[in-house]
């Protein structure tokens, strides 16, 4: 709250000095005349359907503002405002109705390739399977934090960031919506060409609200692409180990790992993937507080485990993508088959398909349905579930 109530100040400030002398060029130039407003609409239709209560859906309409100033003297502010508005509030379903300031933060360009920022940020690393906004949700997911990131040495990105609060895709009320941090992520990534795209990383998860999303990880992650004429292959391969940080109570210590290899002809594309989030014997279990859950382990949501995705048993997701690009329209099919790390439980099957449609430069529509079944009973995921989206976007 500190952090934003002082970036707010600071806007303020910013924007009531350029009103009262307009005719100063540094501040109209970078107030009006190199300032960028965004605006963007999302319409949802979102439907669940688990076999133990009742099908529940609701229609929900995300306005998102933005406005960036140009550079004063290397400064720049950036504020970002999101509403969304809804026909009812379903439990199934994790979007709500709310206000909020998604981004208010001061930038710096800094010398020797140096960007620093201070204030509400959106904060996404690698592939956000462990730091990302939650974006496929109405309500982003978004950090008040000190970052910096360098360049300066060719092909190498250095990123830091100290977040004293995660602002959560909860609405205002819930005691759920922001957890206090003092958390520390550390990311640097190295390009060696197409061939190698390699990143170190230490996350240093310090949750004060919630003990158990209090982590230590330490990991290593490597990607690449290779073309043999009209073929494409990619693969994927990552290594990490955690451990307890902070005041989490439970003394552990699992294993994340993923494997993937994928070909593509064309317009069409093929990936599997083995991903691994281990388990300490049972005792616990490596969690990804921090991440974009939604995009891994199946659409329907079923692994989320009160937002560690993961539980003491841990995860193995065996999966199979498939894509397409005809005629602008985007294709993605998808299917995992998912057990316990320890224990040799069934913890299901889903498969998904999804399509996206841009049209009229500023305008996309999209549907997506995903299935679940099979998993062993007794367990909280174990209910067959299905959903569905239909979504209408427009971004000026």
């Amino acid at each position: 709250m500190k952090v934003r109530a002082l970036t707010l100040a600071i806007l303020a400030g910013l924007a009531s000095s350029a009103v009262a002398a307009d005719t100063v060029d540094p501040l109209k130039k970078a107030f009006i005349d190199d300032s960028e407003v965004k605006v963007q609409f999302r319409l949802r239709f979102e439907q669940a359907d688990v076999d133990t209560v009742d099908k529940q859906d609701q229609t929900t309409i995300r306005t998102r503002l933005n406005y960036k100033t140009g550079d004063i003297y290397n400064f720049f502010a950036l504020a970002e405002v999101d509403d969304v508005r809804s026909t009812d509030n379903e439990p199934l379903i994790a979007d709500y109705e709310y206000t909020q300031i998604n981004q208010a933060f001061i930038g710096y360009k800094a010398p020797a390739e140096t960007l620093l920022k201070y204030g509400r940020q959106r904060i996404l690393l690698d592939n956000q399977r462990f730091v990302g906004g939650v974006g496929f949700r109405q309500n982003e997911q978004t950090y008040d934090a000190f970052s910096v990131k360098n360049t300066a040495i060719e092909n190498l990105t250095a990123y830091y960031s100290y977040v004293n609060n995660v602002n959560r895709i909860f609405p205002e009320g819930s005691g759920k919506e922001s957890h206090t941090n003092e958390t520390s992520l550390l990311n640097l990534n190295y390009k060696a060409g197409d061939i190698a795209n390699i990143t170190g990383y230490a996350y240093l998860i310090d949750n004060s609200n919630v003990a158990a999303f209090s982590t230590d990880t330490y990991g290593v992650r490597a990607t690449g692409k290779l073309k043999l004429d009209a073929i494409k292959l990619s693969y994927e391969a990552e290594y990490a180990q955690q451990s307890e940080g902070g005041d989490n109570p439970t003394k552990y210590t699992a294993d994340y790992y993923k494997l993937g290899a994928g070909i593509g002809f064309g317009a069409f594309g093929a990936k599997v993937g083995y991903e691994v989030l281990g388990s300490d014997d049972g005792a616990a279990g490596f969690i990804t507080p921090l991440a974009t859950l939604h995009a891994f382990n199946g659409w329907t949501d079923k692994f989320l485990f009160g937002g560690k995705g993961n539980w003491e048993n841990g995860i193995v997701d065996t999966h199979v993508i498939l894509t397409a690009k005809l005629a602008g329209l985007k294709l993605l099919a998808k299917y995992h088959k998912f057990e316990s790390d320890y224990g040799d439980i069934d913890m299901g099957k889903e498969w998904g398909v999804a399509a996206t449609y841009p049209f009229a430069k500023h305008y996309s529509v999209g549907v997506k349905y995903a299935s679940f079944s099979g998993a062993d009973a007794g367990y909280g995921f174990s209910n067959d579930t299905d959903k569905l989206w239909l979504t209408l976007q427009a971004k000026y």
